[in-house]
């Protein structure tokens, strides 16, 4: 039975147990705050990153990483498992150009190795949960065209929301003006955002008050997945994971959550949407 490895980078926001259990190798980002440099999930935590970004006055930046950070660790998985394949799995090119560094890689190493590049179309653990799948998959000796169709359908009925608690972070990183930010503070706005089908972050509605917000998303969730009773949700959160209870009570009332998990969003989406932010993830089980 040919081995598929798997594949993916940092911003997939994967609980650690899991990247353990299924020995998912993980290609770190950068985040720069000023002169330093860390690399995202290795050198800062996403609780650490959450109080220097409070701190800070200086919005830190991102970095994806290099065709050679990927080629090494492609190289590492061929040396380790010579007949293995391998498929890489990352966040959507409309964000980053971390899946244009994977492709190049792979078309750089010799021999003509078995390695697959897959655009996610979506980011934090919106794609982790794919990465998870694959993960699954392929730990069940499945070939690499099963695992992709498999989690292609998957990500065709998995539903996404978040709700961002600040317009600070948006303003900051120049996605919308400072009179907006100010605005919307003012009036409690709070933002409730998805990604499209091509990979790319816009925003449904805005909504005053979080508790309102939390139950407008449930009630969006409810008419996309219309007739599904039982779910799994993954629930992302700024390290904070009391922060998603509230959201999680409203959604046990209306739907039967068999499965949970938890995922912190890390420092890259991170200085995108700062502090307080909340993330659903959701799929029929």
């Amino acid at each position: 039975m040919k081995k598929t490895v798997i594949v993916t980078d940092s911003t997939a926001d994967i609980p650690a147990d899991l990247v353990k259990k299924y020995d998912i190798r993980v290609v770190p980002l950068r985040l720069m705050f000023g002169s330093d440099t860390y690399l995202d999930g290795v050198d800062i935590t996403a609780g650490e990153f959450y109080k220097r970004l409070v701190e800070s006055t200086q919005l830190p930046t991102t970095s994806q990483p290099s065709p050679a950070d990927f080629v090494a660790v492609y190289e590492s998985i061929l040396k380790e498992f010579p007949d293995s394949s391998i498929l890489s799995i990352h966040i959507s090119s409309g964000m980053s150009g971390t899946y244009q560094a994977a492709l190049l890689a792979s078309s750089l190493i010799e021999g003509d190795p078995d390695i697959t590049v897959w655009d996610s179309k979506s980011a934090s653990y919106g794609f982790g949960v794919l990465v998870v799948h694959a993960a699954e998959q392929a730990a069940q000796g499945l070939a690499v065209e099963d695992i992709l169709t498999s989690t292609e359908e998957l990500r065709s009925k998995r539903r996404l929301y978040f709700l961002v608690d600040t317009l600070e972070y948006l303003q900051k990183g120049g996605r919308i003006g400072k009179a907006s930010a100010v605005l919307g503070t003012l009036l409690n706005i709070k933002p409730i955002l998805s990604i499209d089908h091509e990979g790319i972050i816009f925003p449904v509605e805005k909504v005053r008050g979080r508790k309102k917000a939390t139950a407008r998303m449930i009630e969006l969730f409810q008419k996309d997945l219309a007739g599904v009773t039982n779910i799994n949700v993954a629930v992302g959160h700024t390290a904070d994971p009391s922060s998603v209870n509230d959201f999680l009570e409203q959604l046990s009332a209306v739907f039967t959550v068999k499965e949970t998990v938890y995922s912190d969003i890390g420092a890259v989406v991170g200085t995108h949407v700062g502090p307080g932010t909340i993330a659903a993830y959701i799929w029929p089980a």
